[in-house]
């Protein structure tokens, strides 16, 4: 018999370095089948933790990445038209309803708002998808569970979730991990010696002061790692911190001027 799920499993392990209790409270929040929301800051390791939780779970993996143009057929499915007729073309949201893998929409203020209400039977006591278009009611598998991320500071009143639709999951806060833990996550993930590591943090701390007063959000954790897998690869790290932390999140003349000069500051 075929395992519909199979394609959907992680099956290595991925790093992921706790900051505090997330992991049992996930493990909590699964067992009692409560739909899971994940906020914080670009690139502080929302999906990372997502994609930990299902393999630790033991359950597939289906990630939607959401934009403004996805319809809820996108979500859902639709009708194909083929040389010998029509097909059914179950969408990620309901493959993952029938086959009980976590369904994790990354992004999700991204998506119009006509589209998010499609989750909305399958976040309560139902548990259920409704296919109109094809006329069934899906009944979400037992060990199906709905995740849904963003970033609160990119939220305004044009891209936000209702009210309707944020009380029906439990929340989780994400941030950037602490200097020391930060500094032991960038080392593990990409084998650059740990002082060289607390360097990058370094950096990461004067760019994320900036936010408000000229960027729009600080240097993530992910670009610092990208910084780090660069150094890795020989690059000297003042071409690697400009390529990985400057160039990509402003072009404004004194703002990199200023993030430059901090990476002299540190790196000499």
């Amino acid at each position: 018999m075929i395992d519909l799920a199979e394609p959907y499993r992680v099956t290595q392990e991925p790093f992921y370095q706790q900051q505090a209790n997330e992991v049992a409270l996930y493990e909590a929040v699964y067992r009692a089948k409560l739909p899971v929301m994940v906020k914080g800051p670009t690139g502080c390791g929302k999906s990372r933790f997502v994609e930990y939780m299902a393999w630790k779970l033991g359950k597939p993996l289906i990630t939607v990445a959401c934009n403004e143009d996805m319809t809820a057929s996108d979500l859902v499915g639709r009708y194909l038209l083929e040389a010998n007729g029509t097909r059914w073309l179950d969408g990620p949201l309901a493959t993952a309803a029938r086959i009980g893998a976590i369904c994790y929409l990354d992004e999700i203020v991204e998506a119009r708002q006509d589209t998010t209400v499609v989750i909305h039977p399958l976040t309560d006591h139902r548990r259920q998808l409704p296919l109109d278009k094809k006329g069934e009611l899906i009944q979400a598998h037992p060990d199906f569970q709905l995740v849904i991320s963003y970033n609160p500071g990119y939220q305004s009143l044009m891209k936000d979730l209702k009210q309707s639709t944020k009380q029906r999951f439990v929340g989780f806060d994400f941030d950037y991990p602490q200097p020391e833990l930060e500094a032991s996550i960038i080392a593990t993930e990409t084998g650059i010696a740990l002082a060289d590591a607390v360097r990058l943090v370094k950096v990461g701390a004067a760019a994320r002061a900036l936010k408000g007063h000229g960027l729009d959000e600080g240097i993530s954790t992910r670009l610092l790692v990208y910084a780090a897998t660069l150094m890795q690869g020989d690059v000297a790290p003042l071409d690697a911190c400009r390529m990985a932390l400057v160039r990509p999140i402003t072009d404004d003349a004194d703002i990199r001027a200023t993030l430059d000069h901090a990476i002299e500051a540190v790196f000499g």
